[in-house]
């Protein structure tokens, strides 16, 4: 079902990219997981504002570094709640 609503969702927005939903994935649950839930999807769409016209390098990047950020973030905040 995924798949097929990824290419629905690609169909209607006129994108011809291919997708790491995996990668995408795994980026929302450092995010969700370490910042917010709500941080999640907002992440998702600055990652694709942040590749857009890129091409796949350029999202596999910005998805890269939001995981990074996210992980960072959940780092700091729990040595602030340890001290």
């Amino acid at each position: 079902m995924l798949d097929d609503w990824i290419a629905a969702a690609k169909t209607e927005l006129g994108i011809d990219l291919e997708v790491d939903v995996h990668g995408l994935l795994d980026m929302t649950r450092d995010v969700a997981h370490g910042v917010a839930r709500p941080a999640a999807p907002l992440t998702a769409f600055l990652v694709g504002y942040a590749a857009a016209g890129g091409g796949p390098e350029a999202v596999a990047e910005a998805n890269r570094k939001a995981a990074q950020l996210a992980l960072r973030w959940a780092a700091d905040r729990a040595e602030e709640h340890s001290e």
